[in-house]
């Protein structure tokens, strides 16, 4: 027998709410108009909602724009100041807090290396919270409606988290932050957060299927597929994709994968091995790969090492072009703003002779737009988004 469920005026409005709020908040700043058009809704029920969401203190007026031929149309656009969100970056190397408005403006960031924690949970714990406390000095623990938290590995059952690069095998991990801060915990994979952020804020925004490549020590991707309200985020584990066989041991154990030719540690330990020296890896691995990327505007060890990065994860790109026909690339984390800016035309090159033509010719390969602290943001969009399902009521 079918089950009828029943909507009821509240679960409509409530449904309402989140719709319009999203597009706002995803598209603002703009009119009533525009959110008719959008939504499908009357003119009637999306005033009376954005009436509510004034009121309430989410949205405001933001200036006015030209109509053809009638009067200036008022935009509308979800206040920064309604609160704010603590996103955290658990990395391989650090723990990155940073507290952003509600329209995720910075407001303040912290970055701690994981020097001596042996990745212990408890330990990164400890630094999570510590950074926490810190971006949050002097300010009012009440303002905060979320905390965000971006881990390299996968989260179930509500925040047990699985990472084989750091060695955790089913940690429940939030349990040791969440009796500590007041505020509600989301936890979620650290590349699929990115790709959130990049779609709703940088490079990925506007494109029908985006993939998003996170680069850094850990190699990984998130597809961002054009939503009507949210865009759809999907995860891989591309940086274990593998690109050359018996090639290069790999931390994951096997050998040839993409990470081991293009994660920020491996390009610092190829670039060692071309010079004869030890590399520098840890917290200092992001540092050591500028300055690479410095010397290797002249010929020589460093050039060398970078054309073969761009090569191989041109391979990679093309591999995820072949299989997955996006229309935009979006090379983002700490490495690709790093080094994104100059393996870039030999990124390109190399898909462009690995991918199908009719494919490749239509996807553009981009840089990242939002700097290197993109993970610890995109950490943050998970309170956001929880703001923007419940209509913008954060109780």
């Amino acid at each position: 027998m079918t089950q009828v469920v029943r909507q009821t005026t509240r679960d409509l409005r409530r449904h309402n709410r989140a719709a319009l709020l999203s597009s706002l908040y995803l598209r603002g700043p703009v009119s009533r108009l525009e959110l008719v058009a959008e939504s499908g809704l009357s003119a009637a029920t999306v005033t009376n909602v954005v009436s509510e969401l004034i009121a309430d203190g989410v949205v405001a007026e933001a200036g006015s724009v030209e109509s053809d031929g009638g009067r200036p149309r008022t935009l509308l656009a979800v206040r920064p100041d309604f609160g704010h969100v603590v996103g955290v970056d658990v990395g391989e190397t650090h723990v990155e807090v940073g507290l952003f408005d509600c329209a995720l403006g910075t407001l303040g960031t912290v970055r701690h290396p994981l020097v001596g924690t042996r990745l212990d949970p408890d330990e990164v714990a400890g630094l999570v919270r510590t950074g926490i406390a810190e971006v949050l000095e002097g300010r009012e623990p009440d303002a905060v409606f979320g905390v965000g938290i971006g881990v390299p590995g996968a989260v179930r059952d509500g925040g047990i988290v699985h990472a084989p690069t750091l060695g955790w095998r089913g940690v429940a991990f939030a349990d040791l932050i969440h009796p500590h801060i007041s505020a509600p915990l989301h936890l979620d994979n650290r590349a699929r957060t990115l790709g959130q952020v990049e779609a709703w804020r940088g490079a990925g925004r506007g494109a029908g299927r985006a993939i998003v490549a996170l680069l850094g020590v850990g190699v990984g991707a998130a597809v961002a597929t054009a939503g009507p309200s949210h865009p759809g985020i999907t995860t891989s584990e591309w940086g274990h994709t593998v690109v050359k066989a018996a090639g290069a041991a790999c931390r994951c154990g096997s050998h040839g994968c993409l990470e081991a030719y293009v994660g920020t540690e491996a390009v610092v330990r190829h670039y060692a091995d071309r010079v004869g020296k030890q590399p520098v890896i840890g917290d200092e691995s992001d540092n050591e790969l500028a300055r690479i990327v410095e010397e290797a505007r002249d010929e020589g060890p460093a050039a060398d090492v970078l054309a073969e990065t761009g090569e191989y994860l041109g391979i990679g790109i093309a591999n995820l072009i072949n299989l997955l026909s996006p229309d935009r690339v979006v090379l983002s984390g700490s490495a690709g703003a790093i080094m994104g800016p100059a393996i870039l035309p030999a990124v390109r090159d190399a898909v462009g002779r690995h991918a199908l033509d009719y494919l490749a010719g239509r996807t553009e390969v981009v840089l990242g737009s939002l700097g290197p602290d993109a993970v610890a943001l995109g950490a943050a969009t998970l309170p956001i988004a929880q703001l923007l399902a419940n209509g913008g009521r954060t109780g």
